[in-house]
């Protein structure tokens, strides 16, 4: 059986087995013939497949398990239905034609190389898709579904070269349904993305004025769906639905939805901005997210798809913002620097020691206290970071070094801060904690169950 197992190079016997093929025809042997090519090159096949690792194929999914656990295997399968198509069925397929070439009957050579198909192992290939499409519906299993989709029509032309006649019924009736399954999910949670952002808004913002990694996931996640290869196949995919439920496809529906989505993601920030009890932490936090999605969505397919009104106007109130937090927090510590009633005589230079004392330590409680409850307010982004210190540092340090110079001049030492001490706890202010939430701006950081037990913003686009 060797020449039967042995690789398609020059060397193969293709005028052996002819010769072969005819004499078992002509002695009623066909049959027998065709049995036992089959099983020996699904034999090799099967050798073919283990040799690349397919393990993974063995994993089972439910609409109760999330993309994520399977999403590193994808890539994987991608390759290896590209091989199992493009190289070892397409080898296959032209063995069989060739082999079989003198056999009136199409049916023997057709027949035979279906069985092939089927029994090689291809099919627990082609299955791994299907199983994607069970797993938990999900925004980030959209993204896999693309990917399936794109290997799948990269390879149309083979499937309607190779697997043409009625043999291949079968596996024409499952791509079929594999390729239903693809579009209607991926419409399914495309369209429905807004809804789903809008369903966070019941959650509480970070309590430390942080970027909600809602903001994070979508900024990042619309990026994904509006790069080339991932939009193309999503425009694709909308009108094949659009196409089978007998839609007229609009143009621009792509960006209407993402558009959206985003004006959700913006009223979802205006609710979790007003649910603040301390104004200065609310409009910490709105300045804080304004900032990200002006910095991390300009220059992006996001940013040219929103425009540059969009994009400046969250610019703008960034900067509208921050005046209203050092108003609200720190505007309200300096007012304790009053110079009246501190000068003994009109016009003297006598000061009442005690009561600069009384003011400085009121103002270095005050200090205190902001510094410890901001000190647990988070900026990630290190310009917006520097820039909040300076406006703080610039508020305060220059008018209590001055207040120092010129009422406490001689007792310097009996206050508690130096201004170069307080200097630089405003320096320190505002720092992330590194590795308590990952890598905010991964899709794949934000999965979970709707509904589940969350305290603030960790929330989950799922369905």
């Amino acid at each position: 059986m060797h020449i039967l197992t042995e690789n398609q190079d020059s060397s193969f016997p293709i005028e052996e087995l002819q010769g072969i093929v005819e004499v078992l025809a002509n002695n009623n042997r066909l049959e027998r013939c065709v049995s036992i090519y089959a099983e020996a090159r699904i034999e090799n096949a099967r050798a073919a497949f283990k040799a690349i690792n397919v393990e993974y194929l063995e994993i089972q999914l439910s609409e109760t398990v999330s993309v994520q656990t399977v999403e590193s295997y994808i890539d994987q399968w991608d390759e290896h239905m590209e091989f199992a198509v493009r190289h070892l069925l397409h080898k296959e397929h032209k063995l069989c034609n060739e082999v079989y070439c003198n056999i009136e009957s199409e049916d023997v050579k057709l027949s035979c190389f279906a069985k092939i198909t089927t029994q090689c192992g291809f099919m627990d290939i082609f299955n791994f898709g299907a199983e994607i499409c069970k797993c938990k519906k999900e925004a980030i299993k959209l993204l896999s579904l693309l990917k399936i989709f794109s290997t799948l029509d990269k390879l149309r032309f083979q499937f309607n070269d190779m697997f043409d006649g009625k043999f291949c019924v079968e596996i024409r009736n499952r791509t079929r349904d594999l390729l239903k399954n693809i579009v209607d999910g991926t419409c399914e949670i495309f369209c429905e993305l807004s809804v789903q952002v809008e369903l966070q808004r019941a959650f509480s913002p970070p309590p430390n004025g942080d970027v909600p990694r809602l903001v994070c996931f979508v900024a990042e996640y619309c990026n994904r769906l509006l790069k080339d290869e991932n939009k193309s196949i999503l425009v694709r995919v909308l009108e094949i639905y659009n196409s089978n439920n007998k839609v007229e496809f609009e143009d621009g529906l792509l960006s209407f939805k993402i558009h959206n989505v985003m004006k959700a993601l913006e009223i979802n920030l205006e609710t979790w901005s007003t649910s603040y009890k301390d104004n200065a932490l609310s409009y910490f936090f709105t300045m804080n997210s304004h900032w990200y999605l002006f910095n991390n969505v300009r220059g992006t397919q996001l940013g040219d798809l929103m425009g540059d009104s969009s994009l400046w106007a969250y610019y703008e109130s960034v900067d509208y913002y921050a005046d209203l937090y050092m108003r609200e927090s720190w505007g309200k510590i300096t007012v304790l620097l009053r110079e009246e009633g501190l000068i003994l005589f009109p016009g003297g230079r006598a000061v009442d020691r005690n009561l600069a004392k009384k003011r400085i330590r009121l103002f270095c409680e005050a200090f205190d206290d902001a510094y410890k409850k901001q000190s647990k307010w988070v900026l990630y982004d290190n310009a917006l970071r520097w820039k909040t210190r300076q406006l703080i540092a610039e508020a305060i340090v220059p008018r209590y070094k001055r207040y120092l110079q010129r009422f406490m001049e001689h007792e310097i030492d009996e206050v508690k801060h130096s201004a170069e001490r307080m200097e630089s706890l405003i320096g320190s202010m505002f720092e992330p904690k590194i590795g308590k939430y990952g890598d905010r701006s991964k899709c794949t950081d934000l999965i979970g169950v709707k509904n589940a037990d969350l305290n603030h913003y960790d929330a989950k686009l799922c369905y």
